[in-house]
């Protein structure tokens, strides 16, 4: 071999680096194609003149037993061993800010009840574990994932932060539990773990448009992360670990442009971009997800206002909405010429179907960076799809001793549910479930439970068709209550109100800002007969986006009730602070005194005393006893003053010690 020519050592190293890059791809490559990651974002105008932008980040691995070793080439590794350790099955943690607002945002579509949660931190997690062992999982969990996303999640380890229900939230066999912290407050520092998930983070990709001030500066913030671990799926398929990022923003547009007044004295809607809202523009996809894509989407309500405008303005007819001729349409005008269009395929909705444009980023980049505008030419009002009932939760009663939950329901005159049946038949039910926990501190009354239904008082019999209620337990877990309602199909509103009592808190229990008051976490209402699923089925291509997938899934609609502050009896906390500081002043004058007591010399102030004394004297009553000493023969001695006498100096001290004595006696008698 030593002998052989440069070439032949030269062909034998490649053959050599060959093999081994073989090996490696036929042990690992199956790995490392079986990850995916796709990004996509949906914008949709709003109603009240604002625009709703929902960012997705799906990345899938394959299952943790097939997988080779811990290593993973786009799945993020923390989630992995976490999925790996807690045997969790399935999660969802969300961190919000603000509220959403179902009249005008919306509440009969797959965002508002898939990705509308309420205010602070809620986590729900389903263990594949014994029974036994759900409780240490799920505080294991907390930990990690408040270290994981900087977070107070930690504190949800308590037995009094969460619950295990029974069928109310999420279908299981008891190794779910669920919590809450109202209070939480959402900041970058969540945010920022959050983006470190994805394979490009914030640097690339549509992430990149995450501008921090963007997006706090919002009326509403949710970012969620849904987590799903199984060997095998429904259909037989292996899975995997799918680990779903979505973050919804609600966003003011900022238009340069003046707002126009009509005759009907409507406003025109701000236009706006990319650039306005985001301040930034899509300067390509991220290299390592399989497909980028952007979508606008128009509401049927909004699309049923621009078929009328078209056909008032005499042009071809409502099918032209969303076609070739954009640029000609009468109500609004796009920047960019949209790749595809989706028409929603549902038989439910009779009136319009919503249309969907996609944009893919792919051939897009920084020297031709991509900037989606929409710009409005008349004035149009729509209403977004509401789910049947609006419900609302407030207080009643006053003081704080007693109070009364009260959970209403309106009707929002929603017929597509009922196409099978006639309305005004007694037959007809219309399904609301209503999943609460109210923390051990409120101590809710069940049996006190009251439903009303068009003002009218009802017979629990007639409207509860089934209630689950675990009560509160002080200081070890909170009240959880679960409900099946069946109200008449032509309800117009309907009521419930449950009666409770305000507990005593310790002084330790009681958080910093006590006076605020105390939050009751939101309740969920469901209901199981409306699907709000979205089928796009005109492009097969659209079965290729795992968001319009998740759009397809039949899933029922849910919304959150408000977070109710309620004020309880607290001790006044300026007391503590005014006893220690009597008590330190006290002890300051005690011990002061005494040690003043015990290292005084008398004897040399004696001497001090006599010195001053000599030196105020005249000189001339000094001569004169010297003198008189001197003719007796005696010797002479300085004049002393009666207060310097050494018994008068004893008394004195006697006094102090006397004094000291009885007012530590006094303060000893009082303290017990």
């Amino acid at each position: 071999m030593a002998h052989l020519p440069r070439r032949t050592h030269s062909i034998l190293l490649i053959l050599s680096f060959q093999i081994c890059f073989s090996t490696i791809f036929a042990v690992f490559g199956s790995v490392f194609f079986q990850e995916e990651f796709s990004e996509e974002l949906l914008l949709k105008p709003l109603p009240d003149r604002k625009v709703l932008a929902h960012f997705h980040f799906e990345t899938t691995a394959p299952p943790l037993s097939t997988s080779h070793g811990r290593h993973h080439h786009l799945f993020p590794k923390a989630i992995a061993q976490l999925v790996q350790k807690f045997h969790v099955k399935e999660m969802e943690l969300s961190f919000t800010q603000g509220r959403w607002n179902y009249d005008r945002w919306g509440g009969f579509d797959p965002i508002s009840s898939s990705n509308a949660k309420p205010p602070g931190v809620e986590l729900w997690a389903v263990f594949d574990v014994p029974k036994d062992q759900v409780d240490a999982s799920w505080k294991n969990l907390t930990h990690t994932l408040s270290g994981l996303f900087c977070a107070s999640i930690n504190f949800l380890e308590s037995s009094t932060t969460y619950s295990a229900h029974e069928w109310g939230f999420h279908p299981s066999s008891g190794g779910l539990r669920y919590g809450t912290l109202p209070r939480e407050a959402v900041c970058t520092e969540n945010l920022t773990p959050w983006l470190k998930l994805l394979p490009c983070r914030d640097k690339a990709g549509l992430s990149a448009l995450l501008d921090r001030p963007s997006i706090y500066r919002g009326f509403y913030h949710s970012q969620r992360l849904r987590l799903t671990s199984s060997e095998s799926h429904s259909s037989g398929v292996e899975s995997g670990i799918v680990l779903e990022q979505a973050l919804t923003v609600v966003l003011q547009p900022n238009s340069h442009k003046t707002s126009k007044t009509f005759l009907s004295e409507t406003k025109l809607q701000p236009s706006w971009s990319l650039s306005s809202i985001f301040g930034r523009k899509v300067t390509g996809r991220c290299v390592l997800a399989k497909s980028s894509n952007v979508y606008l989407q128009l509401e049927r309500g909004l699309v049923t206002e621009l078929e009328n405008l078209q056909k008032d303005n005499a042009i071809t007819g409502p099918d032209h909405v969303g076609s070739g001729g954009l640029k000609d349409n009468p109500g609004f005008e796009l920047s960019v010429r949209p790749d595809k269009e989706f028409k929603e395929a549902n038989i439910l909705h009779r009136k319009s179907s919503s249309v969907l444009y996609e944009y893919s980023i792919e051939r897009y980049s920084a020297f031709e960076p991509f900037d989606l505008g929409l710009t409005w030419k008349f004035p149009v009002v729509w209403l977004c799809p509401r789910a049947p009932l609006h419900s609302s939760r407030f207080l009643m009663g006053s003081g704080n001793q007693r109070g009364t939950i009260a959970i209403s329901f309106i009707s929002t005159d929603l017929e597509e549910g009922f196409l099978g049946a006639n309305i005004g038949e007694d037959s007809c039910k219309l399904q609301a479930n209503i999943f609460q926990v109210v923390p051990w501190y409120i101590k809710v009354y069940y049996h006190t439970l009251r439903v009303f239904v068009d003002g009218k008082p009802q017979a629990i019999a007639n409207v509860v068709e089934k209630m689950h209620v675990s009560p509160s337990e002080d200081k070890v877990s909170p009240g959880v209550m679960e409900l099946v309602l069946k109200f008449p199909c032509a309800v117009k509103s309907a009521a419930l109100t449950l009666e409770f009592d305000k507990g005593f808190l310790h002084i330790d229990e009681y958080p910093p800002d006590a006076n605020q008051g105390f939050d009751i976490p939101s309740a969920v209402i469901i209901f199981p007969n409306f699907q709000t699923s979205m089928q796009y089925l005109e492009d097969n291509s659209s079965n290729k986006s795992p968001m319009l997938l998740k759009f397809q899934e039949k899933s029922p609609v849910l919304s959150y009730t408000e977070i109710l502050l309620v004020p309880l009896t607290t001790p006044d906390f300026s007391m503590p602070y005014n006893v220690i500081t009597i008590t330190c002043t006290v002890f300051a004058l005690y011990f002061g005194s005494l040690l003043n007591v015990l290292r005084r010399r008398v004897g040399e102030e004696e001497r001090i005393l006599k010195n001053r004394a000599s030196k105020k004297a005249g000189r001339l009553p000094q001569l004169l006893s010297r003198l008189s000493a001197k003719l007796k023969g005696k010797e002479w001695e300085p004049p002393q003053s009666p207060s310097t006498s050494s018994s008068f100096i004893s008394s004195k001290l006697i006094l102090k010690v006397l004094i000291v004595a009885g007012v530590a006696v006094f303060w000893q008698y009082y303290s017990e």
